[in-house]
């Protein structure tokens, strides 16, 4: 029998209907006992958007609330708190956390010697690590349809923050040197667009693991060694690094075994 995966948007799916079914129940009761039902049916309408929308931060939240721990057939689970992979191997519990890496440049974009330094930024971040780490890179061909506008409305966003940060009294370099980055990131993507080059598009994170004679000795071990790669990286490559929850955090781990298969099917995951 197949399984369903339950994803962000099915929660928000199932909440909706919920609210639907407590909405007609209520209009079918007379009187002024239906506007309870209403308005409950009303919050579970906004609940399912707001999953639908932010169903990364809300589901491990509500987890670890109601205490849910997953257990999959593959024989690891994920814990309330929805922050890591846990497995039990011999008298030994294995943590892994995912970590994303927003990368703001690309290669083809830069001079030589602007490449070189880049890659003695990397050498450095590397060099730095002082536990086994896997960096993943996905990389694949967008589709020109809705990508422009898509670039134009973030570069007008970076541009906002970076508006913002240098109008603070003590604005921060790096940041400034990052939004600045970030800027001239989409001004290059859309100057290759409209030279007729194909954009191309990478889905970059980090994966960590500890070890620990108890799930939650291992879990805070692996929270270290994120927290710690975490400041390597961004530090020595000044690039934003985000620690993977939920939906998210679950994706990296199914693309160690199968990646998307299509362009298509990898942006809609990213959704």
């Amino acid at each position: 029998m197949a399984s369903l995966k339950m994803t962000s948007k099915i929660y928000a799916y199932i909440t909706l209907a919920a609210g639907l079914l407590i909405l007609f129940f209520g209009f079918s009761i007379p009187g002024d006992l239906k506007l309870p039902f209403v308005s409950i049916a009303a919050l579970f309408v906004l609940l399912s958007m707001a999953i639908y929308k932010y169903g990364y931060i809300i589901i491990p939240l509500l987890t670890r609330f109601a205490r849910i721990i997953e257990i999959h057939d593959a024989g690891f689970e994920v814990p309330p708190g929805q922050e890591a992979i846990v497995k039990k191997v011999g008298d030994l519990y294995y943590a892994s956390m995912f970590l994303m890496v927003k990368i703001y440049e690309s290669a083809t974009e830069k001079t030589r010697e602007e490449n070189v330094i880049y890659t003695q930024y990397f050498e450095r971040a590397i060099s730095s690590v002082r536990h086994v780490t896997k960096f993943c890179i996905l990389l694949y061909v967008k589709d020109l349809g809705k990508y422009r506008e898509g670039i134009e409305t973030k570069r007008a966003e970076a541009q906002l923050r970076l508006s913002r940060e240098r109008d603070k009294p003590e604005p921060d370099v790096l940041k400034i040197d990052r939004y600045e980055r970030e800027v001239a990131m989409y001004d290059g993507q859309l100057a290759r667009i409209a030279g007729g080059v194909k954009p191309m598009g990478a889905v970059s994170y980090l994966m960590t693991t500890a070890t620990g004679v108890t799930k939650e000795a291992a879990i805070a071990a692996a929270r270290v060694q994120a927290n710690e790669l975490k400041a390597t990286i961004s530090n020595a490559m000044n690039t934003e690094v985000v620690l993977l929850k939920g939906e998210d955090m679950k994706r990296c781990y199914d693309w160690e075994y199968f990646i998307p298969p299509s362009m298509a099917e990898l942006e809609a995951s990213l959704e």
